[in-house]
């Protein structure tokens, strides 16, 4: 998804009519999140299908120049557990020259009210039909905890599975309203979710809200093929077993607004903080990471 690839920023009348509508945007930042109206056709998301299939089978138009320490990356050897895969849009033409369709960014836009959004990492994510398999469950978490070197507040993520998802497949479902919670002073892991203990979050969760005085709200998201769930960087989410007769696949599109930069993030004790994309990306002026670059982080929508 190179910066030659988005270089014109439009929308059809029809695809206009797919944006989400004022009091949609103002209950996004109410809720924390949005189900969108069928944004990509079922021939866009067979063809995501195709591709992915392709890419599990060794196929890459490039692969990242070195592996960063944190780089969630599913191969073959770890067997039939769920599959994590930073960077497809990176690695993947067949499926950045999907993802990369305009009304997808300006939903992002829209929500986030910002006058252009470009990608911050993506993930294919592909859940086996094991619903005894401990990977499937994943733990309640909020983005924001692993992009603290962003200055932004405004980032969001679009999940968008390639068939019909809901609570059967173990679909993603949000704590309503909790990106508005003010987190306990002191809670500033970066750790990924996966390498934290599932009850050590619950925990997390349930004191993030009793800190707040409010309930945990829980909603899956029920989506339809070609449809697409946006969540705020800071909405908690997790997700349940695939208990179906078939794989759960999904691509997680991270987004970012054209304000972002990096900052540098100390922890509570002192530990700089780390993302993936700091030995990745070009580094600006100031000899800093740029989140910026069009390599790693294209723009998908201008106004």
């Amino acid at each position: 998804m190179t910066a030659e690839l988005t270089d014109t920023f439009a929308l059809t009348e029809a695809e206009r009519d797919l944006l989400p509508t004022d009091e949609e945007v103002v209950e996004y930042a109410a809720r924390g999140w949005y189900l969108s109206r069928k944004l990509f056709t079922d021939a866009e998301i067979d063809t995501l299908v195709e591709a992915t299939e392709r890419f599990y089978a060794g196929h890459a138009d490039r692969r990242l120049p070195l592996r960063p320490p944190n780089l969630a990356y599913w191969t073959p050897e770890r067997g039939d557990v769920q599959r994590h895969n930073d960077y497809i849009h990176y690695e993947s033409d067949e499926v950045a020259a999907i993802l990369r369709k305009p009304v997808l960014g300006a939903v992002a836009a829209r929500l986030a009210q910002a006058d252009e959004i470009r990608v911050w990492q993506s993930t294919l994510i592909y859940k086996p039909p094991r619903p005894e398999e401990a990977s499937n469950q994943v733990p309640w978490h909020m983005d924001r905890h692993y992009w603290q070197t962003c200055t932004s507040e405004r980032m969001l993520t679009a999940f968008l599975p390639l068939h019909d998802c809901d609570t059967t497949m173990g679909t993603i479902t949000m704590v309503d309203g909790s990106h508005r919670w003010a987190e306990i002073p002191g809670d500033d892991s970066t750790r990924h979710f996966a390498h934290r203990d599932r009850a050590e979050l619950e925990e997390l969760l349930a004191a993030n809200a009793a800190h707040n005085g409010a309930e945990v709200v829980k909603v899956p998201m029920n989506i339809p093929k070609g449809h697409v769930s946006f969540h705020h960087c800071r909405t908690y989410h997790g997700s349940g077993a695939n208990q179906a007769d078939r794989p759960r696949r999904a691509i997680s599109l991270h987004m970012q607004d054209g304000d972002n930069r990096f900052r540098p993030f100390l922890k509570s004790d002192g530990t700089p903080v780390f993302y993936n994309h700091d030995v990745l990306v070009q580094r600006n002026d100031e000899g800093l990471p740029d989140y910026t670059d069009q390599t790693y982080c294209p723009t998908l929508w201008r106004w």
